[in-house]
């Protein structure tokens, strides 16, 4: 399997790595600034 990386930015994603459940799906990001970004497209969208 490949590695994993940030679902917003594509960093690779380490043990900090944040989950987030976006339209019932989980997706991992890098930090919690990544995990608001998402959050906040997922509103506006």
């Amino acid at each position: 399997m490949s590695e994993k990386t940030c679902a917003v930015c594509d960093y690779p994603l380490d043990e900090n790595a944040v989950a987030v459940t976006i339209g019932g799906r989980a997706v991992e990001v890098c930090c919690e600034e990544c995990a608001q970004k998402l959050r906040e497209a997922e509103a506006g969208a």
